[in-house]
C-alpha cells in the first residue's frame, strides 16, 4: 500500500464521516451503533467496501422522506445488521475455518 493509497483512504473516510455528521442526531446514534456492531462481526472488506456508504445513502433517503431511523431499520439494530451481512464472508467465518483447519490437521 502506497502513501497515496493511505492518504486517499483517509480523505474518503473523512468525507464519509462528514456525511454521517450531517445526519440528524438519532440517525447518527444508530449509524454509530451499526458501525460498532459491524466492525465486530461484519464482513472482511467492511472499511473499504460499499456497505457503510450504502447505509449512509439509505439513511439520507430516509431523512429526505421524513422518516425516523427506526421506521427504516426496525427496533433491533443487530438483526438489521445481521441481515445486511448474511451472505458476506466475515472474520468469524475466517476464524472458524482456521479452527476447523487446525483440528483437521491434528487428526491426520
Amino acid at each position: 500500500m502506497s502513501i497515496h493509497d493511505i492518504t486517499e483512504g483517509k480523505k474518503q473516510w473523512r468525507a464519509h464521516m462528514a456525511r454521517v455528521k450531517a445526519l440528524p442526531p438519532d440517525y447518527q446514534i444508530v449509524y454509530k451503533e451499526m458501525q460498532r456492531y459491524l466492525f465486530k462481526v461484519g464482513p472482511i472488506h467492511l472499511p473499504d467496501g460499499p456497505l457503510l456508504p450504502g447505509i449512509v445513502d439509505f439513511f439520507e433517503e430516509g431523512v429526505a422522506g421524513g422518516k425516523g431511523v427506526l421506521e427504516l431499520i426496525g427496533k433491533d439494530v443487530a438483526a438489521f445488521c445481521d441481515d445486511l451481512v448474511k451472505d458476506s464472508r466475515t472474520f468469524a467465518d475466517v476464524h472458524q475455518e482456521s479452527i476447523s483447519g487446525e483440528a483437521g490437521t491434528a487428526e491426520n
